[in-house]
């Protein structure tokens, strides 16, 4: 009875929890925050000094007294301390510091990780001020948030692509049928392009430079017209300042690694489908979420090697905060039945 009350009144929210970046939906406003999974903090007494954007801005930049981390790593908690931080601050930034209700919190979290991991996620959450905390496998998040017909006797397929993990299963009937987790993403991409220059070039680069460079030149198909880009960073051998012209067929053969593993387990999970299920995806294809599928030429590179129908998500980026937010509102409806068949 009390917490149908409190559900009427909080701002209860579904949070992506990401490796790149954090989102959350706020019920009925839908998603409010969108910043970088980055906290700078004091290196001696690691009192965190910025968050997201602003801490991000920070990155390769800070002077040897402070530090900008990422507090996730491969879509789970690497630092427990300042990832609790990160969330107490989002939490009250949503909030406006206005509320003195706690919140119900879903997370949405990757399908391999560990019960460890998992109780890591919900007490960062609680000491955050949470007073409930739902964990949600982040591909069933995905395929919410994409508006696939999971609730159906029929195969879905979402691959869903973070910064740190990629998420790829079948769901039918409300569940998970078969389902993969990888450990390369967005990141590793962003790590290939830094080796690639520091092996080719003697360029060394940050990992924010890699990123702007996948973003606007990164491919892993042929394009129909070849771009060029200009890369900023320090020479290896003289250690001096250093500008070169690199090209969208070098940033795809820097990719190709990272990129042939993630299709490599897109085929496996394809293997493990039942063939039923694997009937319906002839028609129905692969759904692509997560900031990693905005790539150049990633859907076309897959229905190639899988011969199925591939399509983005109609917003990539949102897929996992909206279907955190929806499940919300399902526990509520959910709630809402109880409370009217026990007042009845």
């Amino acid at each position: 009875m009390f917490d149908y009350i409190f559900s009427l009144f909080s701002n209860d929210m579904g949070i992506d929890l990401g490796t790149a970046n954090t989102l959350v939906y706020v019920k009925g406003q839908g998603i409010v925050l969108k910043e970088p999974s980055v906290v700078a903090i004091e290196k001696d007494t690691r009192q965190a000094l910025a968050f997201g954007l602003e801490a991000k801005r920070m990155l390769g930049k800070t002077p040897a007294n402070i530090l900008a981390v990422r507090p996730l790593r491969n879509g789970v908690i690497a630092d427990f301390e300042v990832t609790q931080e990160m969330i107490k601050y989002f939490i009250r930034k949503v909030h406006n510091r206005r509320s003195l209700l706690h919140p119900r919190v879903v997370i949405g979290i990757p399908s391999g990780i560990t019960e460890v991991e998992k109780r890591a996620v919900r007490e960062s959450a609680e000491q955050a001020g949470a007073r409930e905390v739902y964990l949600i496998q982040e591909p069933m998040a995905a395929a919410i948030g994409a508006d696939l017909p999971i609730s159906e006797p029929s195969g879905n397929m979402i691959l869903d692509m973070g910064g740190g993990t990629t998420e790829v299963a079948v769901i039918s009937l409300g569940g998970l049928v078969v389902s993969k987790s990888l450990d390369v993403a967005g990141d590793e991409m962003d790590e290939a392009i830094v080796q690639y220059l520091r092996r080719k070039y003697n360029l060394l680069i940050g990992e924010s430079t890699a990123e702007d460079v996948k973003i606007h030149i990164g491919s892993v198909f042929p394009l129909p017209e070849k771009l060029t880009m200009e890369v900023k960073g320090r020479d290896q051998v003289t250690g001096l300042p250093k500008t070169i012209a690199i090209t969208s067929d070098e940033v795809r053969q820097a990719l190709s690694e990272p990129i042939k593993l993630i299709i490599e387990v897109v085929k496996q999970t394809l293997e493990e489908t039942p063939a039923e299920l694997a009937a319906d995806l002839v028609d129905r294809g692969i759904v692509l979420a997560g900031g990693g599928s905005l790539l150049q030429g990633f859907p076309e590179l897959l229905a190639q090697e899988t011969e199925l129908p591939v399509m983005r998500a109609s917003d990539p980026l949102t897929c996992v905060a909206m279907g955190c937010g929806r499940y919300l509102e399902e526990l509520d409806n959910v709630k809402r039945a109880r409370h009217a068949l026990l007042s009845s």
